[in-house]
């Protein structure tokens, strides 16, 4: 038992990630009984079982985490093959079978371990069991011939190791296929009663293993390899796909473009125009947040002074107004157009004062 805790408690340290089984579940499973031989208390004989038949029905419930608890019933059968010994000491013939049945409570742990077609698991479960005999053994003991009748039914609590490994169905939501291993055992000695017949009663009632009305064994192991199906009645629904987060779109650079004026004018010319028509096709195909239009006019003035710097400022403002209507009229709204007047403020081309220069007298309409 202590091995067993060893090994419990390591893997259930290691680091896994558990199959999410959820609330409640079904299982069957059968396959092939292989008991070990059964030593007959205080003698060298042992009876020995041919492979038998093996099924067991569970219902459990899963806590999502991948622990799981069920409460399980089983049933194995196997033919009483031979009774050996020690030197061929009983030279016995037997005919019979052995039936163990029980109930058991079982505690799981599933693991995940990166593979979606496959799952291990293992687990031990403690409760009690049947064993019920029905044979007849026949032979001699030195020399003489007997006839054993072996029968009852004996009960005592009984513990098992499970590994398993279960496949999800694909097709069939919650259903998994299963292969398994148990080694399950009760606790001794059995006893059964015995009823001994023939000239050689005398002789073996000293021997307290073929005593008349009590037969005993001391060993119970069995081993029991199975296929079976279990399914969940709330299967856990598959991990959604991981989400990737969608790039950031790539910062779009401002567009500029640029509509030059005759001096002292705020009228558009034709060159104009297909500029401003060019810029408000650009707006509706880009993704256009603000569309800032800047109004300037070179340094040359009729009036000297402060009055012609006002005059520059409103007439680089017109010219923005002007540049505002052309763009509403190819279609771009005019609630997204800022107008600004900048009078002869950030020339292009610097000139000295009150010098015409063409490049100077121009808007800039920036797509932002």
């Amino acid at each position: 038992m202590a091995g067993s805790v060893t090994l419990g408690s390591v893997l259930v340290s290691v680091p896994a990630l558990a199959q999410p089984v959820q609330g409640l579940y079904m299982s069957g499973e059968g396959g092939a009984s292989l008991p070990q031989g059964q030593v007959v208390r205080n003698s060298s004989a042992r009876d020995k079982y041919s492979p038998g038949a093996v099924g067991i029905g569970s219902i459990g419930y899963g806590l999502g985490n991948g622990f799981r608890v069920e409460l399980e019933g089983h049933y194995r059968h196997n033919n009483l093959e031979s009774l050996g010994s020690t030197g061929g000491k009983y030279n016995a013939h037997t005919n019979g079978r052995q039936e163990e049945s029980g109930l058991m409570a079982n505690a799981l742990f599933d693991l995940d371990i990166g593979k979606s077609w496959l799952f291990p698991y293992f687990g031990a479960g403690i409760g009690y069991g049947w064993q019920n005999m029905n044979a007849l053994i026949t032979g001699n003991y030195a020399g003489q011939a007997y006839s054993q009748h072996v029968g009852g039914t004996y009960g005592n609590f009984a513990y098992q190791g499970i590994f398993g490994l279960s496949f999800p169905i694909p097709w069939a939501v919650g259903l998994s296929a299963t292969a398994e291993y148990r080694f399950w055992t009760m606790l001794g000695p059995q006893s059964h009663h015995s009823v001994i017949s023939g000239p050689a009663t005398a002789a073996l009632s000293s021997d307290y293993g073929f005593r008349n009305g009590n037969r005993d064994t001391r060993t119970d192991f069995n081993h029991s390899v199975m296929l079976g199906l279990r399914y969940e009645f709330n299967p856990a629904p598959p991990p959604p796909p991981p989400v990737t987060a969608p790039a950031a779109p790539a910062p779009v650079e401002n567009r500029t473009y640029l509509v030059f004026f005759d001096w002292d004018k705020s009228t558009l010319t034709d060159r104009a125009r297909a500029i401003v028509a060019v810029a408000a096709q650009a707006s509706t195909n880009t993704q256009t947040t603000r569309i800032e239009v800047n109004g300037y006019t070179d340094n040359s003035t009729g009036h000297p002074g402060p009055q012609g710097e006002r005059y520059n400022q409103e007439l680089s403002l017109r010219r923005a107004q002007t540049i505002k209507a052309e763009l509403v009229r190819d279609g771009v709204p005019g609630p997204s157009i800022d107008i600004h007047g900048f009078g002869d403020a950030n020339p292009l081309v610097p000139t000295a004062a009150n010098t015409r220069e063409a490049q100077n007298r121009r808007v800039e309409i920036i797509l932002h």
